[in-house]
């Protein structure tokens, strides 16, 4: 079931925004940004490894 919003941008648009997000025009911003996107990311993943290591629910 697909969600439509009043006024939604493309994909083009949106794929656009995501880029331009990044682009800082300084090397070192974007690759800090970068660097701490994947840090964050991988935070998160231990995080929710671990708490569902401590749900018992759905296992056998």
């Amino acid at each position: 079931m697909a969600i439509l919003f009043r006024g939604a941008e493309t994909h083009v648009r949106s794929v656009s925004k995501a880029i331009s997000w990044f682009m800082t025009g300084r090397v070192e911003i974007a690759g800090s940004i970068a660097g701490l996107e994947i840090i964050t990311k991988i935070a998160w993943y231990y995080l929710h490894e671990r708490v569902w290591a401590a749900i018992s629910w759905g296992r056998r």
